[in-house]
């Protein structure tokens, strides 16, 4: 039988190999003023995405890039999904005119048609039949292609930036646009807000919920730590791909996240409810030996459970579109890491905790027997 637990501080040596190089690329993002370390998107900086199809299939993201960096735009993110879109999120946030309200008719005019037309009837009727002809020469505006949202914009930079990538031959005319929107920094700012409160939240929310399941806070906060363990290991390896691949998160990251602390929690779960039937069946047995047996009979199904999700999302990797590639990835490194942790680092955790309260009560009841000698 094989000694999990007994070989304990190796797996969690291994953790710490993946957890450190991870923590000290995180703690880079601040220090190097985001220079190092995790590279936020403009859902969490602020700047301007903009959405668009063009009748070219074969148009490339990095035709695309290059016109934009001509143009003066810094760093551009370019991702095209399997429909052909390309989603382009740039920093800048003035590539928009600001919205103009529609004028409001004040009194006077609102009721000088009504007053010409009462007092000259005839005059109105030829005023009528004279704007007829033209409004019947005015064309309808064409209807967009299926899923346009929106036409190619004519105002602002936005509008420029539009001629210039229309103007290059690889790339040629733009169909339409689906999305065009302008991020601010106050909105980027309480995205973070909400991002670390959604995660704080939901662990915590885990950590009671799990207390009172099993009725003891070990079982909490050993399950609370290997969630921990996995948040480190996801944002830790973005954040050296970030440094070494300019590899940005944005706001599916948080989605993945919290699917990820879900997973992991699902599988501690499933390990500490086989613990808990064995502490009634084999009562007076070593704890750290039902604990290892507990392992092994649910070794099976967690590997067989997890693998199956991987070999989904790894199909997903290779071939969905890169809209969606690195929260893939994101969910895909936090699974696996969701099933060591609940193996490999929950468990034992949870045995140093108990063993370490034996001998705290092993010590209090030999200094009472001590003391009554006495």
């Amino acid at each position: 039988m094989f000694d999990i637990i007994g070989k304990r501080l190796w797996f969690f040596l291994f953790s710490g190999l993946i957890l450190v190089p991870g923590l000290i690329f995180i703690v880079l993002t601040p220090l190097s003023n985001g220079k190092q370390g995790l590279q936020f998107s403009v859902d969490y900086t602020g700047g301007t995405v903009w959405e668009i199809k063009f009748v070219n299939p074969d148009a490339d993201g990095a035709d695309v890039a290059r016109v934009l960096t001509e143009y003066g735009i810094v760093e551009p993110e370019i991702s095209k999904d399997t429909a052909g879109y390309f989603k382009i999120r740039m920093k800048e946030t003035n590539l928009m005119p600001p919205p103009t309200l529609p004028p409001t008719a004040g009194p006077s005019s609102s009721a000088s048609p009504e007053a010409s037309s009462s007092a000259n009837p005839e005059a109105s009727a030829s005023a009528a039949a004279s704007a007829s002809p033209s409004a019947e020469a005015t064309p309808a505006p064409t209807p967009l292609p299926s899923g346009c949202v929106r036409r190619i914009p004519d105002v602002g930079k936005l509008a420029d930036i539009a001629v210039a990538l229309q103007a290059d031959p690889n790339l040629g005319p733009i169909e339409c646009t689906r999305e065009q929107t302008t991020v601010g920094p106050v909105v980027s700012g309480e995205m973070i807000q909400q991002t670390i409160l959604l995660i704080f939240a939901g662990s915590i929310g885990i950590l009671i919920w799990i207390g009172i399941r099993f009725r003891s806070i070990k079982f909490g906060a050993t399950a609370l730590a290997a969630l921990i363990h996995d948040v480190i290991v996801v944002v830790g390896i973005f954040a050296i791909l970030g440094t070494l691949f300019r590899v940005q998160i944005d706001s599916l990251f948080v989605t993945a996240m919290l699917t990820v602390i879900g997973f992991s929690v699902h599988d501690t779960i499933v390990v500490f409810d086989r613990i808990r039937e064995n502490k009634t069946r084999h009562a007076g047995e070593p704890f750290d030996q039902i604990v290892n047996h507990s392992i092994l009979q649910t070794f099976g199904r967690s590997i067989n459970t997890s693998f199956t999700v991987v070999l989904t999302l790894t199909a997903l990797l290779l071939f969905a579109g890169a809209s969606i590639q690195y929260f893939v990835l994101a969910l895909l490194i936090g699974i696996v890491s969701g099933t060591y942790s609940s193996i490999f680092n929950a468990s034992p955790l949870l045995v140093i905790w108990q063993l370490w309260e034996d001998r705290r009560r092993a010590r209090e009841l030999a200094l009472a027997r001590a003391s009554r000698r006495r």
